[in-house]
């Protein structure tokens, strides 16, 4: 084994990627009402959504302690990549730091690199597929931080949330604001910065009203659609996820598609009936 791979759960992995060991997920822990759950193989999506959707607080994330990841890293494999969700979003880019500068300091010359996603969910499953694919290439430990780095500047992040619930909870979006929003069945269309901060790009009135519009900006910003990899990840609406699938590929041409249902953090911030679009 040449690389090893680390991602955060925030971001999903194939089912490809869970058969190979150089892919490891290294879990969150989401709490509802003081229940711990693991953001692992053992989460349950349905009973997650129900704790959530009855509890009047939000749901919060504690994200993977240093020790985690120095377990992972410390290893005999060549290079070491790390992918976690954006820094803006969580303490899981810190932990993974202080993990890498734990093993440096009694092994000064392993190469070991940490990405900041500066996105979460799919995002990271890209980056992930992107390193593999810089190994397989035979490009150098150097060589690959600089390319996957630039990638990740080049990624577009946007998501429609069916259930503003959460948004409201952890205070992004105000009791008022999220109240007259449901009443009038208005659905933000958002996205992320370059630096991984959340902010609105659009809004509309309805589901898929706002998720045509999503579409547009998926192919407003995307450059060189052919050569890239489109990535959609829907918590519990498949058939919506296909739709939005579709919709892009009439409008534009993508090298391959990966389309994957939420795990638990993705699920906390996307909640039932969101869509997350990474390319």
């Amino acid at each position: 084994m040449n690389y090893k791979v680390v991602v955060d759960s925030c971001g999903e992995l194939t089912e490809e990627m869970k058969k190979d060991e150089r892919f490891v997920s290294v879990p969150l822990i989401l709490e509802v009402e003081g229940e711990s759950i693991i953001d692992d193989t053992t989460f349950d999506q349905a009973g997650f959504l129900k704790k959530v959707a009855a509890s009047p607080n939000c749901p919060k994330s504690a994200c993977p302690s240093p020790e985690l990841y120095r377990k992972e890293f410390d290893c005999d494999v060549p290079h070491v990549y790390a992918v976690t969700l954006s820094s803006e979003l969580s303490g899981s880019y810190n932990s993974a730091i202080l993990a890498r500068n734990m093993i440096l300091e009694k092994q000064p010359d392993k190469k070991i690199h940490v990405f900041n996603s500066c996105s979460a969910s799919v995002g990271q499953t890209l980056i992930a597929v992107k390193l593999a694919e810089c190994e397989e290439e035979g490009l150098s430990f150097e060589e690959i931080v600089q390319k996957v780095e630039a990638y990740i500047e080049s990624q577009n992040t946007f998501f429609v949330l069916e259930n503003l619930d959460t948004l409201r909870k952890n205070g992004r979006l105000s009791f008022v604001k999220a109240f007259v929003a449901s009443a009038l069945k208005i659905k933000p269309v958002m996205g992320a910065t370059n630096e991984g901060i959340i902010y609105q790009i659009n809004q509309a009135r309805g589901i898929n009203k706002a998720l045509i519009k999503m579409v547009d900006c998926v192919v407003e910003k995307t450059v060189d659609s052919k050569n890239r990899t489109l990535a959609i990840s829907h918590c519990n609406c498949f058939e919506r996820a296909k739709q939005v699938k579709d919709a892009i590929l009439e409008k534009m041409p993508v090298k391959d598609v990966i389309l994957l249902d939420t795990a638990g953090v993705s699920t906390m911030y996307a909640n039932d009936g969101g869509i997350i679009i990474v390319i």
